[in-house]
Formats: structure tokens, sequence, C-alpha cells
């Protein structure tokens, strides 16, 4: 099949014939043909339902009328670029994000990860490790959840008190004088590990490991996670320069602490 005639979800209905309610769907957006050949080949064969673009502008249409479980958005698109694309889906939706992209810049890691990317992949890579990122995502997230608004459980066991904010893990949403803040699952899902054990020193290479699912295997690894403490901190804390709620420990990690309670010896902003 040459490049150019590759299935569409408007031309081909193998999209919907073998679609399943236990189906993820991912959109891929790449202006690349053969990767989204490869990556729709391979992601079907995972047991995914797979939706592509070529454009940001396209990528955007097919969002809205197919609500994808998650997004693999490459950043060099053309009509409106990844960045663009993800900061419109940033302001309606806390669909997982996975960025593609041939700039392994960590500038531009973090410029996509600000913007509220779950992860961030650099081209060339390997199908099998964004497949690995995907599953983990998924399996976080839980699939058709990303999207909608959390439902709404018996408030009971998993509500912590840190400071003057609720945490509701049943819902994952967290409140300050009983306004919602709003946090994407990755933040919430940094904030709960950080207080589960409050006091306790988490390491940068564990929390990348239990959130992201891979260990770092470069600097620019370990950068994901101190972009996502900052972005918390901006919404958590009244002082983000001077945190009191998630504390730096130089060298290793971060650690949580109720307000009021003394500051671990080492640690820092």
């Amino acid at each position: 099949m040459p490049l150019e005639d590759l299935p569409r979800p408007d031309q081909d209905e193998s999209f919907e014939a073998g679609r399943s309610e236990h189906q993820a769907t991912v959109l891929v957006v790449d202006d690349e043909a053969a990767v989204r050949r490869v990556l729709l080949m391979r992601l079907q064969l995972a047991g995914y339902r797979v939706i592509i673009a070529e454009d940001g502008e396209e990528a955007l249409s097919l969002f809205h009328q197919e609500q994808p479980d998650l997004v693999v958005l490459d950043v060099m698109l053309p009509k409106l670029d990844g960045f663009a694309v993800c900061r419109r889906l940033r302001a309606e939706s806390c669909v997982p994000i996975i960025f593609l992209s041939a700039l392994d810049a960590i500038t531009e890691r973090v410029a996509g990860l600000d913007l509220g990317a779950d992860d961030y992949l650099p081209k060339p890579f390997s199908p099998k490790e964004l497949e690995a990122r995907i599953a983990t995502i998924l399996r976080r997230v839980g699939r058709g959840s990303a999207a909608s608004e959390p439902r709404d459980l018996p408030v009971g066991h998993g509500v912590m008190r840190v400071g003057d904010l609720v945490v509701d893990t049943n819902r994952r949403q967290v409140t300050r004088e009983g306004e919602r803040i709003g946090l994407t699952y990755t933040e919430f899902s940094l904030l709960e590990l950080l207080f589960r054990e409050p006091g306790r020193v988490v390491p940068r290479a564990e929390i990348l490991e239990q959130l992201w699912g891979y260990p770092p295997r470069r600097a620019a690894d370990l950068r994901v996670v101190d972009v996502y403490v900052a972005r918390l901190r901006g919404k958590l804390e009244p002082d983000p320069r001077n945190p009191e709620l998630i504390l730096t420990v130089r060298g290793t990690g971060y650690s949580s602490q109720r307000v009021g309670e003394p500051v671990l010896a080492g640690a820092s902003a």
C-alpha cells in the first residue's frame, strides 16, 4: 500500500468495525507518512483502536469527533504545531499526551511538559518503547476517564487534608476552601505519590519509574520529574519559590510536608 494511501477513520470501515468497548482509542498525529504507517500497524496489533491525523488542525477536529483516550503528538506539524495543539487540548481536556519530536534538546522537552504533556519521546524512537509508555499511562488514568470529569464516588476513605488543601483520591480532586484546583492526571498522581508517606524522601528515579514506567537513562529523563514538581508547586503552593508542601532534597529527590511540621534537615526549595 502506498504511504499516501494510509487508511483514515472516514475511509476505512475497519476502524469502526474492529472497535470494542474494551479498546482504548489512540490518536496519532504526525506529518511523516512512514511514522504514521508504522504506528498504525504496531498499535493496532497491540490492541488499540487507532485514528491518525497529518496536521494540527486535523488533530483537533478528530479529537472532538472521536474523544480518544490518549494522543501521540509530533511537535513539528504543518498548519498548527504540536505545542499549539497541546495548549488547546489542555484548555478543555485532561487527555494524556505523549510528544514525539526530532528536537531532543532539554529546553524543548521542558517546553512540551510545561504545556501539560504527560511524556516526551525523542525521534528516532523505538515503537516498542512507545507502546510501553502508552500502556503505563493508560493503566494509571484508566481508559475513558481522561476527557471526562471524575466519577461521583462517595467520600470516605481516601481523603487527605494537607494544610488548607483537601485531597480526594476517590474523585482525584484537590480543593482549597471549596474551590477546585485543576490538576492533570499526571500531576495528581505525583501529588498522591509524594503524600502517600509524608516526610519520606522519594528519589527522582523512583518517581520517574512509578509515574512514567521507565528508569532514567540520561539526565534529561529526570528533568521530566523536576518540571512536574515545579508545575505542581505553581498550582498548590502559596509561594512556589518558597515551598511548604513539596520540598527538594538536594541530590536525591522530593519529600512532602504538612504545613506547620518542622522542615527536614538538608531540605530546601
